[in-house]
């Protein structure tokens, strides 16, 4: 007989306890293998958070350029397999050199200038010297292609152009140097498909720069509306109230004053109904009076909203909003500063600093309205004020407002601005 085989169970932890919802222990132990439950081995919210977190990190190489280079790299090293034996674990080292440039250049922030320039000029030395070693082939001057792709991305066209044509001025005097005779028709080629590299990717940074500005644009036209419809709603509450007091309270004053005098009149003194109307008519006038104080409650714009709705339309950095309670903001114009110094921050947190996110603090200071705005990005170590800040500068001045511009222990942007009460 074979000894029967170790079977791994565990109650489950209801029925531990004595009894399940039936109130008796379940006849079926929960299966399991080895010490854990197969059912909770992996659970599914854990897993689609760890597949989020990666497909966040790699973010940069899903992108098309992305995915583009890494195939083309993978291509060229699939070719070096016929690189003659004495070069070819040069090239292969040449070929991880310009994978880790491309791949650092993807995953460096805008704000990492001097990084991503020199990823830029590394790049292209590295394929000149990979095509000195593998001329044979003919595979290795491909990579330009996606070089000149990155520099278009990186830098304005005025710069890009004229590095790509001195590139491949050296991909000329590289193939003289080796013997080639005439290599000018195999540098027009390889020139003509970086070209194309080029422009898809001039033009489909256009597009993803002309659809973030009409983002932005529709983002701040909808703050706006809701700044002006909460303005013009406070109007309404005002005119009504007015209205209430001077015309129906003036009318009802009137019948009060009338029923009162009826009430005096000896032929009606005894007549109850003219007592109630009278009282009636008094409380109605409390009545309106309550209403007509609801209505002048002004509880102040509704900042939230607007904020939320110009943050929406930018990926990064979000915004982390804090107002304090019992601050009130019933000018319009205060408000609209508050949303410029906002759209301001947020774009330059964006541009310049690499931010992740961003906090903006409204309260009440010691004399007024404060608004303290930073961010988790890294500034440089001189901060120049651009026209974005003269702008916020200028807002605040005509306002009597002021505007401090600092860093953050972390090396963040930080502005605090104050506005009279």
């Amino acid at each position: 007989m074979h000894p029967e085989p170790e079977r791994h169970c565990r109650i489950p932890r209801q029925a531990a306890s004595g009894v399940g919802n039936s109130g008796r222990v379940p006849d079926l132990p929960e299966v399991t293998f080895g010490a854990r439950a197969i059912a909770t081995r992996v659970r599914a919210p854990e897993h689609a958070r760890m597949l989020s977190s990666l497909r966040t990190a790699l973010q940069p190489l899903l992108q098309p350029l992305g995915l583009a280079g890494l195939l083309t790299i993978l291509t060229v090293g699939y070719s070096m397999r016929f690189v003659e034996a004495p070069s070819r674990l040069a090239a292969h080292l040449l070929l991880a050199a310009y994978l880790a440039l491309f791949v650092l250049l993807q995953f460096l922030p805008e704000h990492r200038r001097g990084w991503r320039h020199a990823a830029l000029l590394a790049m292209p030395l590295v394929v000149l010297a990979l095509c000195r070693l593998s001329v044979e082939v003919g595979a290795s001057q491909v990579l330009l292609v996606i070089w000149a792709a990155c520099t278009v991305a990186a830098w304005p066209v005025r710069l890009a152009a004229p590095v790509v044509v001195l590139v491949n001025v050296a991909f000329f005097l590289v193939l003289r140097s080796l013997g080639f005779h005439d290599p000018l028709p195999m540098v027009l080629i390889n020139l003509g498909f970086q070209a194309l590299g080029a422009i898809c990717v001039y033009y489909a940074e256009s597009a993803e720069r002309a659809r973030a500005a009409l983002a932005r644009v529709n983002a701040d036209l909808l703050a706006t509306r809701a700044l002006l419809a909460d303005s013009a709603r406070d109007a309404e509450r005002l005119r009504m109230a007015r209205e209430l007091h001077d015309v129906a309270g003036h009318k009802l004053t009137a019948m009060r004053l009338n029923l009162r005098a009826l009430a005096a009149d000896p032929a009606l003194a005894g007549r109850a109904d003219v007592a109630l109307a009278e009282r009636l008519a008094g409380e109605l006038m409390g009545d309106i009076r309550q209403v007509v104080q609801s209505l002048r409650d002004d509880r102040g714009l509704d900042l939230a909203t607007a904020l939320r709705a110009l943050a929406a339309p930018f990926p990064r950095p979000s915004l982390h909003l804090t107002i304090a309670p019992g601050v009130r903001i019933t000018d319009p114009a205060v408000a609209e500063t508050v949303l410029r110094l906002a759209q301001e921050a947020l774009t330059n947190s964006a541009r310049h600093a690499g931010a992740e996110r961003v906090w903006l603090r409204i309260d009440h200071g010691v004399d007024g309205l404060r608004i303290e705005i930073h961010d988790d990005g890294q500034c440089g170590a001189d901060l120049r004020e651009g026209n974005g800040i003269a702008g916020m500068r200028e807002r605040l001045a005509a306002l009597d407002g002021a505007l401090m511009v600092g860093r953050t222990e972390r090396g963040g942007l930080r502005l605090l601005a104050r506005l009279p009460a």
